[in-house]
């Protein structure tokens, strides 16, 4: 990388802050992963296209991301240039008709609205990540997804282009998307078909569901929720348990005592500590039973 050229870039062009050799542990819900030379928060659309436009002509190696609940970056520098997309946080609401930006929390979102009596939303009270990435993976829990509730997503495309794309364009599956097929996609917000009920009953969904995460999952711990995908016809975190696991430590890195299906940050992992005891995982869930678990969590900057 160029680094003159981006400064100079950067400094005849304000596309929003940027922070140099900024920690990637401040970025990310594992809270571990070494500097990023430049991180920049976008301030708006026409800044990331022209960040986008120069990163690209440049081959400038570089990542977007929003709020990093489902990555697990290196414990070494990243020499490159990290997006950031928590400034695109708006989001607005036309009768049963909400349009969120990709910067969006999904947890905030959910109970926005709950409050406004729209329910399709519900599974999201826990999932600590923003709309962008809930989009990317499909998120859902207790059964419902994203793709439920999802009309339409409006998506940056390698050519620097707005495009629009419906629900079957999209290609939902279990935790699956198009734009995991085409990584040099950004989805910039999403509109979504909700469903009206009374604010009391969706809050109070909300709130079971919150008491029953309080007691079944590590929520107090730096993770990503779940880190392996469910097989067919058995979840987990129940091969997990059946290997002997549920507990297990490499350095600072366990599998939760609480879930099995969580690996958590004890406060003094490496990010190598946590990629360690999810191969360990797989491959001794694979020994076992002869199941392979699919990650969830993203590896960034191992190679």
């Amino acid at each position: 990388m160029d680094e003159m050229l981006v400064k100079e870039f950067l400094r005849d062009n304000d596309v929003g802050k940027v922070v140099e050799n900024e920690p990637m542990y401040k970025h990310t819900t594992y809270k571990v992963g070494g500097p990023a030379r430049f991180f920049i928060e976008v301030k708006d659309m026409e800044a990331l296209k022209r960040l986008l436009e120069f990163v690209r002509k440049n081959h400038i190696r570089h990542m977007v991301i929003g709020r990093g609940s489902d990555l697990l970056f290196s414990d070494r520098e990243y020499e490159g240039i990290i997006i950031s997309l928590n400034g695109f946080n708006q989001y607005q609401v036309n009768g049963n008709i909400i349009k969120a930006q990709a910067g969006v929390s999904m947890i905030a979102l959910s109970y926005q609205a709950a409050k406004l009596g729209l329910s399709g939303f519900e599974f999201m009270g826990g999932i600590p990540g923003a709309m962008g990435g809930g989009l990317y993976m499909n998120a859902g829990a207790y059964k419902y997804c994203i793709a439920d509730v999802f009309k339409e997503a409006t998506i940056l495309n390698e050519d620097n282009e707005l495009m629009i794309l419906n629900k079957e364009e999209m290609a939902f599956g279990y935790r699956q998307s198009i734009l995991q097929k085409h990584k040099e996609w950004i989805l910039i917000d999403a509109t979504f078909e909700m469903t009206i009920k009374d604010p009391a009953a969706i809050k109070s969904v909300l709130d079971k569901r919150k008491e029953r995460r309080m007691t079944s999952q590590p929520w107090n711990f730096a993770c990503a929720g779940s880190v392996f995908r469910n097989p067919e016809g058995k979840s987990a975190w129940q091969y997990i348990d059946e290997a002997g696991l549920r507990g297990f430590e490499i350095g600072g890195a366990q599998v939760s005592p609480k879930h099995s299906n969580f690996i958590v940050n004890n406060g003094y992992a490496s990010a190598k500590d946590i990629l360690d005891l999810i191969h360990l995982v797989q491959a001794k869930v694979e020994d076992q039973f002869g199941v392979k678990l699919h990650k969830e969590v993203i590896l960034v900057n191992w190679e």
